[in-house]
């Protein structure tokens, strides 16, 4: 994952236009700085990222599917063929 840059000095000034006392803030930067830094965020261009190798995977998987249902229909035309060919022979036959 990418790094996500933090500017400190315009998050406490921001918080210091709220109303809060310059140690207040620095405290909240701080605290905030501390509890994010571990953290994994993911950017916009992850995300795309991730986005193209799924639909990659989904065009496969699609892929294979389809392989699967044209073998299922074969074998599902040869079992009929199979199963009503004689009783077909014997309507005739007999």
């Amino acid at each position: 994952m990418t790094t996500i840059t933090f500017d400190t000095h315009k998050f406490i000034k921001t918080l210091q236009e709220a109303g809060f006392e310059p140690k207040q803030a620095e405290a909240v930067s701080a605290a905030f700085k501390d509890a994010t830094s571990d953290a994994e965020l993911a950017t916009k261009a992850d995300l795309k990222e991730i986005k193209t190798e799924l639909k990659a995977d989904i065009q496969i998987l699609r892929s294979e599917i389809m392989g699967e249902l044209k073998l299922n229909r074969w074998m599902l035309a040869a079992i009929v063929v199979a199963e009503v060919a004689p009783l077909l022979a014997k309507l005739f036959h007999a």
